[in-house]
C-alpha cells in the first residue's frame, strides 16, 4: 500500500482551550486516573488538555509543542484509554505503534506507557538498535498492545516478517521535525506504506517545516491541529547569556564557568561526537564529573551516562543534538552551548532542557568569531537580543560590535516567528 492523498492541512482546525481543568475531569477510566495520580500528576499541561479530547474522539491530530511540555502523556493516555476499554485479543496483536527518532526517547516513551497504563492490562514494548536482536524477536513473537520503535530496527524486523501491523489502530510519529532532520524521511515513508489505511494518525512536532507539512498532507485525514507554544519561542524562566570568546579559549572559559557552585547539573552541547568525547575528557581531568553521550556510544554506555546524570553522580552531561533528544531530566540547572547550532531553531530545543516542570533555569552560549552568522540567525529566529557577559577572563579587549537589535517583547509575552524555509 503506497502513500495516498488522505487530506490537507487546509482542513485542519486550530483548537483553543482556555479553561483549565484537573486530570480527574478528563474522560479517562478510573484505572488510568489512579495511575496518573500515583505518578504525582494533578493538572494536565496545555498540550495534554488540547490533544487528549481529540485523540479520544478518534481524530487525526497534528500537535505542535516544544520538548518537555508533556507530549508523551498527550498521546499515551488516550491510546491507553482506547485499548483498555476494548475486548482484549488473545494473541495481543500490535494495536498502536509509536515511531521515535532516538533510542533514549523511545525508551522514555515506553516507560510513559508503563507508568500511565499501570493496572490497565495494556502491554507495551520498545525496540531499537544498539542492543541484541534476539530478545526483541522473542518478545515480538509473544505480542504486545503498544510497540515503540526507532525506524531502523523496526524496518529490519518488518523485513523478517516478525512485525505484524495488520491490526494496527493508532500510529504516532513523535518528534517529526527532528526525525526528518536526521534523515529518516525514507524510512518513515516505508513504515507508513505498510500501515492499514483505516487508522488514526497522530503527528507530534516542535515545528512545522515543509517536509513535516508534506507528510501530514499525504497520510493524514482531515487532522485537527493544536499548538500550545509558537515554534522557537524561548521559555521566559530561562536566563540566557552570551559569551564572546576565541575558539581556542572556549574550554578555558568553560572550566571557569563550572567553578560556579550553582551549576549543579549541566547539559553541555557540542557540534560533533568527537568533540563531545574530548570535552568530557578535559572535564574529567579537571575534576569535574562528566560523561559523553552520542550516536557512536554503545547503548549500555548511553544508559549509564544518562542514569549517572539523573542520579547526580555525573555533574555535566556532554551531548550532541541527536543524542540529547531523549534526555528528560527535570532539574537541569544549566544548559551550556559550547558550539552554537547550525539550525537556529535547535537553540530553542537545547535551552528547553532547563526550566522544566515550572522551575527556573540558566542557558549559556559561547560564541567564537566564526560563529557570528549563526548567532545572527538565532537572534533573528527568537526575536530577542541575548544579553552579553563581557566580564570574564577570556573576553579580550572589547566585545565585537553587533548589528541593530532585533525586536524585543515584553516579559510574559509570546514571541512568534515563521519557520524558515530550508
Amino acid at each position: 500500500m503506497g502513500l495516498c492523498a488522505r487530506g490537507t492541512l487546509d482542513a485542519t482546525i486550530t483548537a483553543d482551550y482556555s479553561v483549565l481543568m484537573p486530570f480527574v475531569d478528563l474522560p479517562l477510566s478510573a484505572v488510568l486516573q489512579r495511575a496518573v495520580a500515583q505518578a504525582g500528576y494533578t493538572d494536565p499541561t496545555p498540550i495534554q488538555l488540547q490533544a487528549i479530547p481529540h485523540v479520544l474522539a478518534g481524530r487525526d491530530l497534528v500537535a505542535l509543542a516544544q520538548t518537555g511540555t508533556g507530549k508523551t502523556a498527550a498521546f499515551a493516555l488516550p491510546i491507553l484509554e482506547r485499548l483498555h476499554t476494548q475486548a482484549r485479543p488473545q494473541k495481543r496483536p500490535i494495536r498502536a505503534l509509536v515511531l521515535s527518532p532516538t533510542r533514549e526517547l523511545a525508551a522514555q516513551i515506553d516507560e510513559g506507557f508503563r507508568v500511565y497504563g499501570a493496572g490497565s492490562g495494556v502491554t507495551s514494548f520498545v525496540i531499537f538498535g544498539g542492543v541484541g536482536e534476539e530478545p526483541q524477536r522473542q518478545q515480538l513473537r509473544r505480542g504486545m498492545d503498544v510497540l515503540v520503535a526507532t525506524p531502523g530496527r523496526l524496518l529490519a524486523f518488518m523485513s523478517e516478517r516478525i512485525v505484524d501491523l495488520r491490526e494496527l489502530q493508532v500510529f504516532v510519529l513523535d518528534e517529526a521535525d527532528r526525525m526528518l532532520d536526521m534523515g529518516f524521511i525514507h524510512d518513515v515513508k516505508r513504515v507508513i506504506a505498510a500501515l492499514p489505511a483505516a487508522r488514526q494518525t497522530l503527528l507530534f512536532s516542535a515545528t512545522m517545516p515543509n517536509d513535516v507539512e508534506e507528510l501530514a498532507r499525504r497520510f493524514m485525514k482531515a487532522p485537527v491541529r493544536v499548538a500550545v507554544t509558537p515554534p522557537a519561542t524561548t521559555v521566559e524562566k530561562i536566563a540566557q547569556s552570551l559569551f564572546f570568546v576565541e575558539q581556542g579559549h572556549k574550554r578555558g572559559l568553560l572550566l571557569h564557568l563550572l567553578k560556579d557552585p550553582q551549576v549543579r547539573r549541566a547539559l553541555l552541547f557540542t557540534r560533533t561526537k568527537h568533540g563531545a568525547n574530548r570535552v568530557a575528557e578535559v572535564l574529567e581531568k579537571a575534576g569535574v564529573a562528566a560523561a559523553a553521550i552520542h550516536g557512536n556510544k554503545s547503548q549500555g554506555a548511553r544508559e549509564r551516562a544518562l542514569a549517572g546524570f539523573k542520579q547526580g553522580t555525573v555533574r555535566v552531561l556532554v551531548a550532541t543534538d541527536i543524542a540529547a533528544r531523549g534526555i528528560d531530566v527535570d532539574d537541569v540547572t544549566h544548559v551550556i552551548q559550547l558550539d552554537l547550532p547550525e539550525v537556529p531553531e535547535q537553540y530553542v530545543h537545547r535551552i528547553g532542557r532547563t526550566a522544566r516542570a515550572g522551575a527556573a533555569g540558566v542557558a549559556w552560549a559561547l560564541c567564537a568569531p566564526d560563529e557570528r552568522p549563526l548567532l545572527k540567525d538565532i537572534e533573528r529566529t527568537i526575536r530577542l537580543r541575548i544579553d552579553v557577559v563581557a566580564d570574564h577572563p577570556f573576553a579580550g579587549a572589547a566585545p565585537p560590535p553587533r548589528e541593530a537589535e532585533p525586536p524585543r517583547h515584553g516579559r510574559g509575552e509570546q514571541r512568534r516567528f515563521r519557520p524558515r524555509r530550508r
